[in-house]
């Protein structure tokens, strides 16, 4: 009797098994990535806790308060942001990042868009830029005429005076960057599919127009810093410490209830700068370099 013969072809070596290696690589890669993220912001923990006890207290007095984030393009503005209010309540805080105005709006009064978001009694309304487009921005790129630029630098002092006056809490957050760290940030979203929607056609020229944003900058500081509503320089060349040190400067902004005193709430004297000491800096600079002063 003949043995049996498999007459069978022999199976196709199956192409799933490099497909299912290369998603768990990719699986485990974002797993480290997470747990870098989580190690990295293990220090803002008891200062989120802290962002917590201040909403309780801004709604249990019914106090308004309004956070603004500036600076240029890349300097860290969103990532700090989107730290602040992970674990707030979403009922009482909103992020406002106003895009192009309608044009019904270019015929109002230049801050009525921005009012009309303005937090109530217990709320906290952050600005991803704000009425500061104007000062630096706008300029810059011509997006305004130089008369409605000087107008807005006459008229913006007063207007945050009436805030303040009307018991709303005001913090100006400015985030500077070197030219440097920016474009590698630029650079790392030009080349990350998951960073590229970032990058905006006024970014790629942020670059080019460093000069311009400086000068407007330091017109920003001169003119707009004032007692009842400073500008706050964030060093932010160093994510982590940019973060962890605004939220110190927010939470210093109000005496709350049940703050942990076992915490250090000052600031880092190297990340967080008064916006008198920056523009002393700045032309400081400029005499260093035979510039001219304004």
């Amino acid at each position: 009797m003949r043995p049996q013969v498999d007459t069978h072809p022999a199976e196709e070596p199956s192409n799933e098994l490099p497909a299912l290696e290369k998603r768990l690589a990719e699986v485990i890669g974002e797993r480290d990535k997470l747990r870098a993220v989580v190690e990295k912001d293990k220090p803002l923990r008891p200062f989120q806790i802290e962002l917590l006890k201040l909403q309780r207290h801004l709604e249990s007095k019914k106090i308004p308060m309004i956070v603004i984030f500036e600076g240029r393009d890349a300097s860290g503005k969103g990532g700090t942001i989107r730290r602040i209010t992970r674990y707030m309540n979403e009922k009482r805080y909103r992020v406002v990042a106003l895009g192009k105005p309608t044009e019904e709006q270019l015929t109002q009064w230049y801050f009525q868009r921005y009012v009309e978001t303005f937090p109530a009694g217990g709320e906290m309304v952050l600005f991803d830029r704000s009425w500061y487009n104007r000062a630096m921005v706008e300029p810059v790129f011509g997006f305004c005429t130089k008369k409605q630029y000087r107008d807005f630098l006459r008229g913006v002092v007063g207007f945050e005076k009436d805030i303040v006056r009307q018991g709303t809490v005001l913090v100006k957050l400015y985030f500077s960057v070197d030219k440097e760290t920016q474009e590698k940030r630029f650079n790392r979203r030009l080349n990350d599919p998951l960073r590229q929607w970032k990058l905006s056609e006024i970014d790629v020229q942020a670059q080019e127009y460093w000069d311009d944003f400086t000068e407007m900058k330091h017109r920003m500081l001169e003119r707009t810093s004032t007692s009842s509503a400073p500008w706050t320089i964030i060093r932010s060349t160093s994510k982590p410490k940019a973060r962890l040190n605004s939220m110190k400067v927010i939470l210093n902004a109000v005496d709350y209830a049940d703050r942990d005193t076992s915490l250090d709430f000052t600031p880092d004297p190297q990340i967080v700068i008064p916006g008198a000491d920056e523009l002393y800096r700045m032309d400081t600079e400029r005499d260093q370099l035979g510039r001219p002063r304004q």
